[in-house]
């Protein structure tokens, strides 16, 4: 039985760069890029569920910001 090292993966990462090329293809144009967003359109809901996702998101994470720097500070001059 062979022992694993570091030629075993050598084929399998001969086939990377093929692979993802594959995968992401070519880079796209401006022009293509534009092209493909106009074609999405929003429902009636969508800005609104996604204003209210981002405000779930970010805020939670700005009162942690905030509590760490009030904290910092109160520690370093009220205390």
């Amino acid at each position: 039985m062979p022992l694993p090292g570091p030629n075993r993966f050598k084929g399998a990462i001969a086939m990377l760069p093929g692979k993802l090329k594959e995968i992401f293809g070519k880079k796209k144009t401006d022009k293509e890029l534009n092209e493909h967003y106009e074609k999405i359109e929003l429902e009636k809901g969508d800005l609104l569920a996604m204003i209210i996702a981002a405000l779930i998101t970010f805020i939670p994470v700005l009162i942690i910001i905030l509590i760490v720097f009030f904290g910092t500070m109160w520690l370093i001059f009220v205390r």
